[in-house]
């Protein structure tokens, strides 16, 4: 009968070779990592140096198609008035003050090198001023207070024609909205949604809210009549009743 084969005790201890071997690489690691984090702390040092020696102030402020708000107004929101440091100004956080502002609908601000910020702002214009509510109506139809070269609408309109109005008046050119004085509700027997507009020049014209947009075509329909003074009637045809002095 075969006798089973013993077997040897292998020590995992490890040898004095191999001790020695890893104590040197674990003291190659500490150095190193002391030498990283010495050269961290060198490279904020120098930071903190220049942060505050250097003048690292914006020192140009561009600001795009803005035609309500002055670039003063822009620039006072996004609160950029004293001229920070462009370190501390990230874009990101001067679009969202710019677009928590209710006359501001979206804003885009881009860095041009360092020193230079330019700002580009779609507006939430006003379009009108209700004198019911004693309020200006903005584009996206919130409302607010302030002085605004915008037409007066004079009497009350029924909520549903109020809306639809709302939408016809954003519609339009804006130099044409700025040539509207006055808006009142004037509906007849045959249309309940006609307007009667007062122009700035001293004409009139009724308008229906399905054919608003011919409005637009305020300035080459009175070229037409010779720039004479009267009624437009663009809610049946463009018939022009002029007005005797």
């Amino acid at each position: 009968m075969a006798k089973k084969k013993e077997k040897k005790n292998v020590s995992s201890k490890p040898s004095k070779k191999q001790t020695k071997k890893n104590k040197h690489q674990k003291k190659h690691v500490k150095i190193r990592y002391g030498r990283i984090a010495l050269a961290i702390l060198i490279l904020l040092g120098i930071g903190f140096i220049l942060y505050h020696t250097l003048d690292l102030s914006i020192r140009n402020i561009y600001v795009k198609n803005n035609h309500v708000l002055t670039d003063q107004q822009v620039i006072e929101r996004a609160q950029l008035q004293d001229y920070p440091s462009t370190v501390e100004e990230l874009s990101f956080f001067i679009e969202s003050r710019l677009e928590d502002d209710i006359m501001i609908k979206s804003a885009d601000v881009k860095k041009n090198g360092l020193f230079s910020v330019t700002i580009t702002v779609e507006e939430n214009r006003p379009l009108f001023y209700d004198i019911n509510k004693n309020k200006v109506i903005l584009l996206d139809g919130q409302t607010t207070d302030g002085n605004y070269v915008v037409p007066t609408l004079i009497n009350y309109t029924p909520d549903k024609l109020y809306k639809k109005l709302q939408k016809k008046l954003a519609e339009l050119d804006t130099e044409i909205l700025s040539r509207i004085s006055e808006i009142e509700y004037n509906p007849n027997e045959v249309d309940q949604s006609r307007f009667l507009l007062s122009m700035t020049d001293g004409n009139y014209v009724y308008l229906s809210l399905n054919q608003f947009q011919k409005i637009n075509s305020y300035l080459d329909i009175m070229k037409t009549f010779q720039n004479k003074k009267g009624i437009l009637y663009l809610d049946s045809g463009e018939y022009f009743r002029i007005l005797e002095n």
